[in-house]
């Protein structure tokens, strides 16, 4: 069993060096964090399905189609939320679910079969969220077989520690001291992988600043995630309080552009400094918004990040809560598209 295993996984490998020689022949350092920032581009979630508590419970299902859609309407990257903790022994030794993990295989191969690069994280982790303390030696478990099984893929695939730290693990102390517990157990078998890295509370653009990342590291790259104003961009969500209110609130005004010129500046002056490529891991507006605002939104974040060089990935593909994709008609939201990957790129 095991060493038919490790036939498949080398097959798979082959599979995708080959795919990847792209890189390889226009020189990319696949080594340099700042290379690979810039290859992750513009790219988009594929939110609500593997971090959802089973797959399809969020009305996503991964398709094999949704990786060349999103290939050819021009995304570079990919960033695909995965709840590992429910697929997971809640004991020791937290064993992952060999079915899900060849799950999540498959989702790496295709994207990485396209050419595009694709960051796994881990999602929705709500119980460690409100119990770092009685969590810690499973999340850390769960993240070295993970660093384990893709030890030797290369570096067109990325680890994020997880998204959105939150409830007990949302201030910086606590963030920043899980993250040195995190970054040996993922180092000892990927020491030269690309990380991803984000900031405290809920990624926060303004906690960047605050992110305490080893100097000695250099192959990581700093992510946040920008959904502000809150009351635009969450209007009539139902898991957001009080969102009602604000259906019909418009966006558009150049104050208001400024105000995301503004924030970008504060993580990008943190980059420079410290020598990190930043990459803006989620933005989006929810559906309910007005169209025009929601498309001026997204266009704007989309090219203020460029100005600065930021990477990033819009939330997200083909949820309707957000989706620039509709699975059910097969048709994209043009307008957004449009503020995502402009055409004259």
């Amino acid at each position: 069993m095991f060493s038919r295993s490790k036939s498949i996984t080398a097959l798979l490998l082959v599979s995708i060096w080959s795919s990847c020689a792209f890189c390889a022949e226009a020189g990319a350092n696949l080594n340099d964090p700042c290379v690979v920032n810039k290859l992750i581009g513009r790219g988009v979630n594929i939110g609500n399905s593997l971090e959802s508590p089973k797959e399809g419970d969020w009305d996503v299902t991964l398709q094999e189609e949704y990786f060349q859609l999103i290939k050819d309407a021009g995304f570079n990257s990919i960033r695909l939320p995965v709840r590992w903790d429910s697929h997971a022994m809640e004991k020791a030794p937290y064993t992952i679910d060999p079915n899900f993990f060849a799950r999540v295989d498959w989702a790496i191969k295709n994207a990485m079969s396209r050419n595009l690069v694709i960051t796994i994280n881990m999602h929705n982790y709500y119980d460690f969220f409100k119990d770092p303390n009685g969590h810690k030696e499973r999340f850390l478990s769960i993240w070295q077989q993970i660093a384990e099984r893709y030890k030797d893929y290369p570096n067109m695939l990325l680890f994020e520690a997880i998204n959105e730290p939150q409830d007990n693990l949302k201030g910086v102390p606590a963030w920043n001291a899980m993250l040195k517990e995190w970054l040996p157990v993922v180092r000892k078998s990927n020491p030269n992988r690309i990380l991803v890295i984000g900031s405290a509370n809920f990624n926060s653009f303004y906690e960047v600043k605050a992110l305490d990342v080893p100097k000695d590291d250099r192959k990581i790259i700093v992510t946040f995630h920008y959904y502000m104003p809150n009351k635009f961009t969450h209007q009539g969500a139902s898991w957001t309080p009080d969102s009602d209110k604000y259906l019909g609130m418009k966006w558009g005004t150049d104050q208001e552009k400024r105000a995301i010129a503004r924030d970008f500046k504060v993580v990008a002056k943190w980059g420079q400094e410290n020598g990190r490529p930043i990459y803006l891991g989620e933005f989006g507006v929810y559906y309910k918004a007005d169209a025009n605002s929601r498309f001026q939104w997204t266009k704007t974040v989309a090219d203020t990040a460029a100005e600065y060089g930021f990477s990033m990935t819009y939330w997200e593909f083909c949820h309707t809560n957000f989706g620039i994709y509709d699975p059910k008609t097969k048709t994209w939201n043009k307008q957004l598209v449009e503020a995502l990957i402009p055409s004259k790129q």
